[in-house]
């Protein structure tokens, strides 16, 4: 498929608040160019329903819609658990407790914070449950303290500030949906938490040997690491994601609007794509109009140069999905009207 970059993806994601057939056409009439799907929490096959039914979504509005997947990664999640943290309360994590990766265990030591689903909930490693952060008695259990309360949802990230913990770039899970991919017409695949060009390698050998070489790869920038090695990132990486939900949590947020500005600077001189991604209409998850600030972030992503624009659990979960993604495709009109203006 030959995409024209004069004018804005526009990228909805799939889940159950807009599997349906007549919501999908509606989001697909209002403007959306395509879906992404997120495989942090099952397989393609799992989700074929509603692959299929945006498909033929697609199809009835006339449109050439694009397929992305989000793998999982190297990405970090909690387990099956809902629960909430009330703020100063003293909480375990790993046997007993909060079920977490036992990777991240020995990175556990006293005053490392963690930050959980995208820094809603903030904790932070004590020293009293052993005095080196895992417990005597129960090595796989770590006490910490609640800084920032709320509900934690099962398989929400986690994220250790200042800390790089080694992962793979592929999961077994990650190899098994890049074998199919091209079977359901996945036409882009978002490869997570990207640290250097081995990462998107390894993908683009993993596509070439299901036959895949197609499909595009969009190179996720979640973390310092991966903005450090943009430079040599852009060979590689069909398109530049910037991911502003796990960036925002390697750094102080205040800095994010420069990191993101600079990212695109630097994808604009290189004739690179990138998209801008996460709490684009975050408010809209509850509300039906979103705030003035959030469509102004629209707004100056796209006269910038961003060459898409996605909403994630606006439209996965929100209550007002077709309302999104018409807020979203009108403001994206208005930056392009301007842009092409100027």
């Amino acid at each position: 498929m030959v995409m024209n970059r004069n004018k804005t993806q526009i990228y909805g994601t799939l889940g159950p608040a807009c599997g349906e057939e007549g919501l999908l056409s509606e989001m697909f009439a209002l403007g959306m160019t395509g879906m992404r799907l997120n495989l942090s929490h099952g397989c393609l096959k799992e989700h074929e329903a509603w692959i299929r039914k945006m498909q033929q979504a697609a199809r009835k509005a006339g449109v050439e819609a694009e397929l992305l997947i989000d793998l999982q990664g190297p990405e970090l999640r909690v387990g099956n658990i809902s629960v909430e943290l009330t703020e100063g309360s003293h909480v375990f994590l790993g046997e007993g407790g909060i079920p977490v990766p036992e990777v991240i265990l020995p990175f556990l030591e006293p005053g490392q914070q963690l930050l959980l689903d995208d820094g809603k909930l903030l904790l932070q490693v004590t020293g009293d449950s052993g005095g080196q952060g895992q417990s005597r008695v129960c090595p796989g259990k770590v006490g910490c303290r609640v800084l920032r309360g709320g509900h934690l949802h099962p398989r929400k990230s986690i994220a250790l500030p200042g800390t790089e913990i080694p992962r793979p770039a592929l999961t077994a899970m990650d190899r098994e949906n890049i074998r199919c991919a091209a079977g359901y017409g996945v036409t882009g695949v978002m490869q997570p938490f990207v640290r250097s060009p081995e990462d998107l390698l390894e993908l683009r050998e993993a596509l070439k040997e299901a036959g895949g070489e197609q499909i595009r790869i969009l190179a996720k920038l979640e973390n310092r690491q991966g903005v450090g090695q943009l430079s040599e990132l852009l060979a590689w990486a069909d398109e530049i994601v910037i991911a502003r939900g796990d960036l925002g949590n390697d750094m102080p947020l205040w800095e994010l609007p420069a990191v993101q500005y600079e990212i695109g600077r630097q994808c604009r001189k290189a004739k690179k794509p990138y998209m801008v991604v996460t709490q684009m209409l975050a408010s809209m998850q509850h509300a039906a109009v979103p705030t003035r600030a959030e469509v102004s972030d629209i707004f100056y992503a796209v006269l910038h140069g961003a060459s898409s624009v996605m909403v994630t659990g606006e439209t996965a979960a929100g209550e007002y999905p077709v309302e999104v993604m018409r807020y979203l495709c009108e403001t994206v009109r208005q930056a392009e009207r301007v842009r092409d203006r100027d």
